[in-house]
């Protein structure tokens, strides 16, 4: 097994994750299997505890880990699935040495940071490298590990150590280091300033680790007088020495990795050359210049509660990406605070009410996405109920699913009192329940997690077309609640057609309005299971309705059954963060994705 660590120096925020992701991608490009480690120095045993303000989006994984949103990039760059052990966080770690010395594993050993949890850490990197991710049997090639955090930063200290010691241990040729760092240009004088890096990579030396390769991000590619300073005072060969400059979008990063022969320092260090194939980009390039020629623009209003921070919906924006890439159109999101929508808004910010509902009301389609507590729940239904009315395409995920399901009752049912438990848990008319099975003491790790199998009890509805006419979906789940099945009868009747359920048929999946020309809601999230080259099946749909092309989509079944519905499908004959994707465009956009909106929390 070979190991390439991607580290981070000078400030949070640089890219470490898609330069991680990139790199992967280009080792996978040059006939290697590649698998990925992050590292998270935070005390939490995992994300799912952590507010989408704290750490951006949490990712859920297949077997149900709820893990940092950089594992969701390894995924959309690789086209892998990986597992909560792939996932190693300071709180994991300690959770267990502590659980062994309890056992007395230890033996009556003073039990230290060196060297148990050092050990711990590098047992770990060397457990996780070896499963498989990408399909096929055996362990990957190379394993690309992401420490977060910066060097210098106190919790990282230990994994430091571990790391400095793993690199020892595997020894030369089996373990190469990169280090991101940032190579400021100061207005006042248009130079690119190299201290900044030297001060990362001497910090990085000190504490046993020595960078083999650098990558530097600026907004401009670095001079070559800059490179031989850098060369010379962090003793790295100038041609391992590689810019990482502002792009259009992040999908260059691979290329421009590639155009700087990143990959030959890489096998060099890693001492594969001789056995490794000239990257094969072909595809990928190819995406990157659609997306870069798309101008016929699409306008999706995302109406949400964390809206203050992108990250937050991290996964959701690139499965819109992907999806409008595949309908040739260029993704303009209108963000929307939910709560700018309610009357209180308007009482005491006219202003900003207005302004919420005109860019609701100019957007081609309305994405309510998934979230946690009361705040802009009411401006959710408000947006789900004009979505209806109105005609406009809707996708509702998780608790826009539910959300959808309550304005339908109190809006045609008449259930003026119509909720879900998890607001007003007194309600009359419970639309959304707690789920029997969920803990209300503990939270952590105790939501209905990961991979879960739906089966389509309307086989000719929207949602199994889309999925290439399946009979079953295994889509990732990550929810407390769930639509109260005792209600269904009286929904169904009323106009809603539930076209998905789970194994049992008790639990509701999937929601669609028939008489509307694009109304879906879901209990899962599709927009984990979206890779670039393979959209996820309900956003193609979202898009396709927004602009025109639902007719078109529909009838594109082969298309369907090879692409569009990624997963895991059964046939009827039988599958832009404030810290992290800083990218920044060159034109203004997030990504590459042109966002609207005052982006303001309150």
């Amino acid at each position: 097994m070979k190991y390439v660590l991607v580290t981070g120096g000078v400030v949070s925020g640089l890219g470490k994750g898609v330069t991680a992701s990139s790199i992967g991608l280009l080792l996978k490009s040059c006939g290697f299997r590649v698998t990925s480690i992050k590292i998270d120095p935070y005390l939490n045993t995992d994300a799912g505890t952590m507010s989408p303000f704290e750490h951006g989006e949490v990712f859920v994984l297949d077997d149900g880990g709820e893990v940092d949103l950089d594992l969701g990039n390894y995924e959309r760059f690789l086209d892998i699935t990986l597992t909560r052990d792939n996932n190693i966080t300071t709180g994991k770690i300690y959770q267990y040495v502590i659980n062994k010395e309890r056992k007395g594993d230890y033996l009556g050993k003073t039990v230290q940071v060196v060297p148990h949890i050092t050990d711990a850490i590098q047992e770990w990197i060397e457990r996780a490298a070896l499963i498989p991710v990408d399909g096929k049997e055996g362990p990957a090639d190379i394993c690309v590990i992401e420490l977060g955090g910066t060097i210098g930063d106190i919790e990282s200290m230990p994994f430091i150590e571990a790391l400095g010691q793993f690199s020892y241990r595997v020894g030369p040729g089996n373990f190469c280091l990169v280090h991101v760092s940032l190579v400021p240009v100061l207005n006042v004088v248009g130079e690119q300033k190299t201290k900044p890096t030297q001060h990362s990579v001497r910090g990085l030396r000190g504490l046993g680790l020595t960078p083999n390769i650098l990558a530097c991000r600026s907004t401009m590619a670095l001079d070559e007088n800059v490179k031989e300073k850098l060369s010379r005072f962090c003793h790295v060969p100038a041609e391992n020495i590689v810019t990482l400059y502002d792009v259009p979008n992040i999908w260059h990063i691979p290329l421009l990795l590639r155009d700087q022969k990143a990959h030959e320092a890489l096998l060099k260090e890693l001492n594969l050359l001789g056995i490794a194939r000239k990257p094969d980009l072909t595809e990928w390039t190819a995406r990157t210049k659609v997306y870069d020629m798309l101008h016929d623009p699409v306008k999706i209003a995302m109406v949400g509660k964390y809206v203050g921070l992108k990250d937050s919906y991290l996964s959701v924006l690139k499965a819109l990406l992907h999806a409008s890439v595949g309908c040739r159109k260029k993704l303009v999101v209108e963000w929307v605070e939910a709560s700018h929508l309610e009357d209180i808004t308007a009482k005491v910010d006219p202003d900003t009410y207005k302004a919420a509902w005109n860019r609701l009301k100019g957007a081609d389609g309305i994405l309510v996405p998934g979230g946690f507590g009361d705040r802009g729940v009411q401006g959710k239904i408000l947006a789900a109920k004009y979505a209806r009315e109105s005609k406009v395409p809707f996708l509702g995920i998780c608790l826009g699913m539910q959300i959808a399901v309550v304005e339908y009752a109190r809006s045609v049912l008449g259930l003026y009192d119509a909720n879900t438990e998890e607001f007003d848990p007194q309600t009359s008319n419970p639309c959304v329940i707690f789920m029997p099975e969920g803990s209300k003491t503990h939270m952590g790790g105790t939501m209905r997690l990961g991979s879960r199998r739906t089966y389509f009890k309307v086989p000719d509805c929207k949602s199994a077309k889309l999925y290439g006419d399946a009979t079953f979906v295994d889509e990732r789940h990550r929810h407390r609640y769930e639509v109260n099945p005792d209600m269904i009868s009286q929904l169904e009747a009323a106009g809603l057609s539930f076209v998905g359920r789970d194994e049992s048929g008790r639990r509701m999946e999937i929601v669609e309005l028939p008489s509307h020309p694009y109304f879906i809601g879901v209990q899962f999230h599709p927009e984990f299971k979206s890779r670039p080259g393979k959209p996820s099946a309900l956003f193609s749909g979202l898009i396709a309705a927004s602009c025109g092309q639902m007719d078109l989509l529909l009838n594109k079944s082969d298309h369907l059954s090879n692409g569009m519905a990624n997963g895991i499908n059964g046939k009827a004959t039988s599958k832009p963060r404030a810290n992290g994707n800083c990218f920044k465009s060159s034109n203004g956009s997030l990504n590459g994705v042109y966002s609207n909106g005052n982006g303001v929390h309150h």
